[in-house]
């Protein structure tokens, strides 16, 4: 578990530094190809700033993509409650909790740090699992707080959306540059720039994939130690499975976080899914449970 956690923290500080490297050398190239070479120190700055700021702001911006929004006890004692009581049993800050409204069956969990998380669920698993299976899921969420998945997970979400608006920045920079009077230099730069554009989605998916599937199996176990009930989890996400963990509000730079698919998948979308398969996280808790 330990180990777990270091590599976390080992990660979050290699996906940042790799990216901040990335950018330095398309600003080197975008340098080279304008005639301005000097352009490299500043995109290199201002890459580390935008990284940084995206990295503090993701929980807000993860937030409001999904329309969650924050509760008190009062608006739900039963959510309330057994996030409370778990928190407790871990030795856990109690996170903040939040709400989806959406009828689909899914929670999630995000922040920098345990003293900074967030854990949430959707109306949907609200009204549809028993405070059982409800505490299964929100022990698998607090796992990913506890094991500091929250924080590889923020970065990632963080890098994928300034990949985005490079991504789009790049093709508005090719399509609106005068080629013809650049001769082959010009068409070169069109010519990268349409590529980086269409590359820079594929990239932001193999971010999201470097948040190992593994990292969802260590959190079912996780769960089921802290409730020490796998049955109750195993429970949860067959009815996830039959009923759908698909939300409304599509967003693909936030699926990452949450506890099942949120996408709506196609036949291909599984080979790059983030998530194992819900039918192979519920036959693993249940072996779980017959060796207990």
């Amino acid at each position: 578990m330990y180990s777990q956690i270091a590599a976390n923290k080992r990660k979050t500080v290699l996906m940042m530094t790799l990216f901040v490297a990335m950018v330095a050398g398309l600003g080197w190239l975008f340098g080279e190809y304008a005639g301005e070479p000097a352009i490299t120190p500043f995109v290199l700055v201002g890459a580390a700033v935008y990284t940084i700021i995206s990295y503090l702001a993701g929980t807000k911006m993860a937030l409001g993509l999904n329309g969650a929004h924050e509760i008190q006890k009062s608006d739900n004692p039963r959510l309330w409650r057994i996030v409370e009581n778990l928190a407790i049993t871990e030795g856990l800050p109690m996170p903040k909790v939040y709400i989806i409204n959406d009828e689909a069956l899914n929670a999630f969990a995000t922040g920098r740090d345990p003293n900074h998380a967030i854990v949430g669920v959707t109306t949907g698993l609200l009204d549809a699992t028993t405070d059982q299976e409800l505490e299964g899921v929100m022990a698998h969420e607090l796992g990913h707080v506890k094991n500091y998945d929250i924080r590889v997970s923020l970065a990632a979400f963080a890098l994928v959306a300034v990949i985005s608006i490079l991504a789009d920045i790049m093709l508005r920079m090719t399509w609106f540059r005068d080629r013809d009077s650049d001769d082959n230099n010009g068409q070169l730069f069109f010519v990268l720039g349409i590529v980086g554009a269409i590359l820079a989605p594929l990239v932001a998916t193999l971010i999201q994939l470097a948040i190992s599937r593994r990292r969802e199996y260590l959190a079912d176990a996780s769960g089921a130690l802290m409730t020490r009930y796998p049955e109750g989890l195993a429970s949860a996400l067959e009815k996830i499975s039959s009923q759908g963990s698909k939300l409304k509000r599509q967003n693909a730079s936030t699926a990452h976080l949450f506890f099942a698919n949120p996408l709506k998948g196609k036949a291909l979308a599984g080979l790059f899914s983030t998530h194992p398969p819900i039918k192979e996280r519920a036959r693993i808790l249940r072996e779980m449970g017959n060796k207990a």
